[in-house]
């Protein structure tokens, strides 16, 4: 099997259909001999902040000198940074390698694994016979029922922010939402919280937490020192540390930032020898692109992928911090099922005018509507046929420009502007 053939066998399947539950992956895992069994675990659920927050804990980890695998999605530009060994992506023969281990189980199943969880499988598959220390493993869209669920009781599940996404499958409340991402939690891990707005949120996790006995540590915002922020980066002091230097923008990246260094202090707990130095050269070295990136200084170009009412709000705050009063070239595009006409209300004040691009996903809201639907913000909007045309129609504007919106076509952008 050849790379694009492992890309092509793992596409080639959908979730949508599927009933949701463990028993697939559980019997794939099975029939490969549960290999997730021989390692230890970060879990990571949320709505958002858990890619940042993952990158965060396996840059930590890898500083302190442990084989550390690192488990995301989606990806921006290569299948390949879903999985990733000390920084890493699989290399293109491994992941042939893993999928043809794989295949031959999945196709003995009568219920066909998801993609998900194929390549789920995979990525254990790989840690486990890489002889992965820890791996920093990602949930997809939930928690209880999500593929990765299928793994040991964790050293720490970390919950970050939770709010309303994916709303039909999870639960029509940030509540509902909770108890499902809660669903994660097993006797014997520790449990790390992203305080959240809504009370109600954390009392639903403390609750699970003392159902099982589980000790619970929240993540002290009151404590985030912000001491210096420009597009380069940002420095903060969070006791006992001072002067942490995180190449993340925004303030909710310090809000993460806070919770990876509460995690870091329950793995401590649990044994794991991670220094202060590992933990400041973690973070001063971590990369999570498609996050309010900055990709070039003249002319000024950021992409963001975000694509929900919390990231909006992140989004603003961000562009009022960096670059206030600045009018931007807007690149952008959504997929129909989100809801555009909130985030453009907000998003519309910081445009000096707007380029629109249909991202490459079957539920892609058109260009030409997502332009007929801009013009009530009386700016000029061009439709543009592709991100190298909308990126040489924004230069010719001058000024700084800012790609935003799905995170589909943000990675299309990225893989233009190599």
């Amino acid at each position: 099997m050849t790379y694009e053939e492992a890309l092509q066998y793992i596409h080639s399947v959908s979730w949508k259909g599927s009933q949701p539950g463990l028993s697939r992956i559980q019997a794939l895992m099975a029939r490969l001999g549960n290999p997730e069994r021989g390692l230890r675990f970060v879990h990571v659920v949320g709505t958002n902040g858990k890619g940042s927050t993952c990158a965060m804990l396996a840059a930590i980890l890898t500083a302190a000198g442990y084989k550390t695998g690192l488990y995301t999605s989606p990806y921006l530009v290569d299948f390949r940074e879903r999985m990733q060994i000390g920084g890493e992506m699989i290399p293109p023969a491994a992941l042939a390698e893993f999928t043809e281990r794989v295949r031959p189980q999945i196709e003995a199943m009568a219920d066909s694994p998801t993609e998900f969880e194929r390549i789920t499988a995979i990525a254990l598959c790989w840690f486990a016979a890489s002889g992965c220390d820890i791996v920093v493993l990602e949930a997809g869209m939930g928690g209880e029922f999500d593929a990765t669920n299928v793994i040991p009781a964790p050293e720490a599940a970390v919950f970050t922010n939770i709010g309303l996404d994916h709303t039909e499958y999870l639960g029509d409340t940030v509540e509902k939402i909770a108890a499902t991402k809660a669903g994660i939690l097993k006797p014997g891990c520790a449990a790390v919280l992203y305080p959240n707005a809504v009370p109600g949120v954390d009392r639903v996790i403390a609750a699970a937490c003392a159902e099982k006995n589980i000790p619970l540590y929240c993540a002290d915002f009151s404590a985030i020192r912000p001491k210096q922020a420009d597009l380069g980066g940002q420095s903060f002091d969070f006791p006992p540390y001072s002067d942490l230097q995180l190449p993340l923008l925004g303030q909710h990246q310090l809000h993460n930032a806070a919770v990876v260094l509460t995690a870091v202090e329950a793995l401590r707990e649990k044994c794991w020898h991670i220094p202060a130095q590992a933990v400041r050269q973690g973070l001063a070295q971590v990369r999570w692109p498609g996050r309010f990136e900055l990709v070039r200084r003249e002319p000024l170009l950021l992409l963001d992928g975000g694509h929900n009412d919390q990231c909006i709000d992140a989004l603003c705050r961000a562009l009022d911090a960096y670059l206030p009063d600045t009018p931007l070239n807007l690149i952008t595009g959504v997929l129909a099922d989100k809801d555009y006409t909130d985030m453009y209300a907000r998003l519309a004040p910081y445009a000096a005018r707007f380029f629109t691009l249909t991202p490459p996903n079957p539920r892609a809201l058109s260009a030409e509507d997502l332009a007929a639907h801009l013009a009530q913000y009386g700016k000029p909007v061009q439709v543009c046929p592709s991100p190298r045309a909308a990126l040489d129609a924004a230069a010719a504007q001058g000024g700084p420009t800012l790609c935003c919106g799905s995170l589909y076509l943000i990675g299309e952008i990225k893989a233009n502007l190599r």
